[in-house]
């Protein structure tokens, strides 16, 4: 699960190093769940998105009251957890528990959509597709296939184990190569919540708003970090910022 969570938005290979990291700082939900949001924001800093550490620690509490400490297999139930969606809920349920359904992301929806001819009903057909018995080899033979064969430029049609039954086989038009996302512009209110996270995560007590708003003097600092206090990543107090130490 914190895998899945750490790999939204960031590349596999570092996504797997801070996910072991993270498991062994918090190595069972019933752990996360004890520790205070500040133990999960200083454990998870430098990958941004802040608030997937909150929720994968509102997520922990909520297994732990619900579902005596046991990640839930049950697909609605992984649904219903803080942060995880249809997404995320699917690759937990084929890749930790087996279970007979696909994680639609994008190179997923590629394949299928050239294997059947059409984007309809897409999940359902997904899902009868990786129905075998061995679900979660057939997610990655799929994802392998997407990255190394069926890609979204020039697809080697030639060299597909599907081919044979794929309705776009050798039809398919070359697409644009898929831009990979923007890093935070500097100076953005993303790029500036992370800056105040940083030092927060560094600082043994609290900060003052307005030493923040010197070290940034050309961010809204004050309403950053009020919207961040919304977000339950910090505590507000009298003209100081700390690391959310409560729920």
């Amino acid at each position: 699960m914190i895998l899945e969570v750490v790999s939204q938005q960031t590349q596999i290979a570092r996504a797997i190093e801070r996910a072991n990291r993270f498991v062994a700082r918090f190595p069972s939900p019933a752990v996360l769940a004890d520790a205070s949001p500040a133990d999960a924001i200083r454990e998870w800093s430098g990958l941004g998105y802040y608030r997937r550490a909150i929720n994968l620690r509102l997520a922990a509490i909520r297994i732990v009251e619900d579902h005596e400490g046991e990640v839930p297999r049950d697909l609605d139930a992984l649904e219903r957890l803080p942060g995880v969606g249809p997404y995320t809920a699917r690759a937990i349920a084929v890749h930790a528990f087996g279970r007979p359904v696909a994680p639609l992301d994008t190179n997923l929806r590629r394949v299928l959509t050239r294997f059947s001819g059409s984007a309809e009903n897409l999940q359902e057909r997904a899902d009868e597709f990786v129905a075998t018995g061995r679900s979660a080899a057939v997610v990655r033979a799929l994802m392998d296939l997407a990255a190394l064969v069926c890609r979204p430029a020039a697809p080697e049609c030639d060299a597909c184990p599907l081919s044979s039954a794929c309705a776009s086989a050798f039809a398919v038009q070359p697409a644009a190569p898929a831009r990979s996302a923007a890093p935070p512009f500097i100076g953005s209110r993303r790029w500036v919540r992370g800056r105040i996270l940083e030092r927060l995560s560094a600082a043994d007590a609290s900060v003052s708003i307005e030493s923040l708003g010197a070290a940034l003097p050309d961010a809204d600092v004050a309403d950053v970090v009020r919207r961040m206090a919304v977000d339950g990543l910090v505590e507000l107090d009298d003209g100081n910022v700390r690391l959310a130490t409560r729920t």
